[in-house]
């Protein structure tokens, strides 16, 4: 049975199932929502208005029998944050519950009657739409652990309050092995989108589902082997290796020595509290606290990285699962806090009210900024969810993100491009990365072309992060390869054993050639991934980006940053070069 589209329209309260049109039968995942977001979506609507829509795909490999750590679901729109394309993934139960279905992508549209709200239900029989007025104004811990009872073992996606609300710092969570919410796909926004579609939440249940159909055997099983052995060899990805052991949060000491660290809002490349928050500390932790708290936890069934943890209390009591780098650095160094108790603590209620933690703690350093708090006030940046939660003036003002947050308290210094906060690398102590950020469709986003793997990491080679040399190109090589990655279902960590080890890369290929049948080879991932990027470019321009979003923020061309003393040098030019391919024709 081939791949159907599964599309639910809130306004009639029907679903329909589709089959998959010729000029989208290539794609999955991020390629698939930006696809079908760039085809119906018109670029000039409003975010939360009737006319976006809400599109969820797995990815080629997902629910593919032993495929490692392809459990990603890619979430699309338009972004009520950036007003832009956004694609937004997350690991936990749904990628692989989706594609057992055999659907190739869900899409949400329509708006129901006013102060509805529903869950639905999607199965092999269908889609039921319930009431889910019990469920409205209750967290995400809440919400799974009320449906997980109804629906054990199965896959929950939903809104916190934040979401209600339509703030633009809105994610949307989906629970994990342990049916806690946490997994985020958490930028852009999205958990707005999927509010403004009247859905509190989905359950997805795959029993009885037919099962992701293998077009050559033999293929997929070459390429399945070739990439497990390569995440099993390579030293980040390995069992015991860095990820497994420290989880993301292993950069924060690697950042901080390379003076790339975020600190008290942009301010500094080097905070003196990192080790304290670092993914050492957090080994620390679970070591002696024992109890519910872990390293090496896997965010999804298959995968074989296992970078999650669970952060437990005093009494091994689990605070929050997971804080990964970027949230340690942004509750953390950002605002200039060293308890990891605190970040955890944080971190929950993020999952709880379904906020993204890097937006939360770049908004709340800005804030600190304009003087709501200071720096470092641990106690006040964790009383500011329970403004969020309340909806109060205050709390609507930071969850709309950095850049509203920043206007209301006059702060100049605003970490934003395309009105998106930026992550835990400091462009200027980390050229690459910059011009992601400055370039990217998606916003200020590491992980749309993490060039932090050779400029800090050393994969495929080590550059100089300092340098500007080369870090137009080398960004959008990353970019393509990122945007086929997120297209396959596999986590994007697959990247370092897979830049590193020829037979990774090859692997990667032919496990998707091998599901497909499509003739995709190592060959051609950087060109099928620059049509994705074009593709999500030229919605961005017609929703009336031009190259004047693609700058980082004013401030840092004038401020140097400590300790290397250096300011953003990349010429605008050669940020324009990094898209220029795209009216060129070539």
């Amino acid at each position: 049975m081939p791949k159907k589209i599964l599309r639910i329209n809130m306004t009639d309260l029907k679903a329909t199932y589709e089959d998959v049109p010729a000029k989208w039968s290539k794609w999955a995942g991020r390629a698939l929502t930006s696809a079908i977001v760039c085809d119906e979506v018109d670029p000039m609507c409003h975010p939360l208005g009737p006319n976006n829509k809400l599109v969820i795909a797995p990815g080629w490999v997902s629910g593919s029998p032993a495929a490692p750590s392809s459990g990603r679901t890619s979430f699309g729109g338009k972004s009520p944050l950036t007003g832009g394309i956004k694609e937004s993934n997350a690991g936990g139960l749904s990628s692989q519950k989706i594609a057992k279905l055999r659907l190739a992508a869900i899409i949400i549209e329509g708006t129901p009657a006013k102060d509805k709200w529903y869950t639905l239900v999607i199965s092999k029989d269908g889609v039921k739409f319930e009431n889910a007025a019990d469920l409205v104004g209750k967290g995400m811990y809440e919400v799974d652990e009320i449906l997980g009872k109804k629906h054990p073992k199965q896959a929950i996606i939903g809104i916190g309050p934040a979401g209600e609300m339509k703030l633009s710092n809105a994610g949307i969570s989906v629970n994990d092995q342990e049916n806690k919410p946490g997994r985020y796909a958490g930028r852009g926004g999205l958990g707005a989108v999927m509010a403004a579609r009247g859905v509190k939440a989905m359950v997805v249940n795959d029993d009885g589902g037919t099962g992701v159909e293998i077009a050559n055997e033999e293929l997929f099983k070459e390429g399945r082997k070739k990439l497990t052995e390569s995440i099993q060899e390579h030293g980040l990805t390995k069992k015991g290796g860095a990820l497994n052991s420290y989880g993301t949060a292993v950069l924060v000491n690697l950042l901080n020595e390379a003076g790339g660290l975020p600190t008290r809002n942009f301010s500094a490349g080097q905070f003196e509290g990192a080790a304290k928050i670092s993914g050492e500390a957090m080994a620390e932790y679970c070591e002696k606290r024992g109890g519910e708290g872990m390293m090496g936890h896997g965010c999804h069934p298959g995968c074989i990285i296992k970078c999650s943890n669970i952060i437990p209390d005093e009494n091994g009591k689990a605070i929050a699962s997971c804080v990964e780098y970027e949230t340690a650095w942004s509750l953390g160094a950002n605002c200039g806090i060293d308890n990891l108790d605190y970040i955890a603590l944080m971190t929950r209620e993020c999952n709880d009210i379904g906020l993204d933690t890097i937006e939360a703690g770049n908004t709340i350093a800005v804030a600190m900024e304009g003087g709501l708090l200071k720096f470092g006030d641990e106690k006040g940046a964790l009383k500011t969810f329970d403004e969020i939660r309340k909806g109060t003036p205050l709390g609507r003002i930071l969850g709309q993100g950095v850049e509203a947050t920043a206007k209301a308290f006059g702060v100049f210094r605003v970490p934003v491009v395309k009105h998106q906060s930026m992550p835990a690398y400091e462009p200027r102590a980390v050229k690459g990365i910059g011009v992601t950020y400055a370039t990217t469709p998606m916003g200020a986003d590491h992980t749309a072309g993490y060039t932090i793997a050779p400029e800090i990491a050393g994969v495929s080679g080590k550059l100089d992060p300092l340098s500007d040399e080369g870090k137009a190109e080398l960004s959008l090589t990353f970019q393509a390869a990122t945007a086929f990655i997120d297209s396959t279902g596999y986590c994007l960590f697959i990247a370092f054993p897979i830049l590193d080890i020829a037979k990774g890369w090859a692997g990667m290929a032919e496990s998707v050639a091998g599901v497909t049948g499509l003739k995709i080879t190592g060959d051609d991932v950087i060109p099928l991934g620059k049509e994705i990027l074009k593709m999500e470019r030229l919605f961005n321009e017609r929703a009336g980006f031009t190259a004047q979003d693609d700058r980082p923020p004013e401030f840092m061309r004038e401020e140097l940053l400590p300790p290397h003393n250096v300011k953003w040098s990349i010429s605008d030019e050669q940020l324009d070069s990094v898209f220029a391919w795209v009216h060129d024709g070539k």
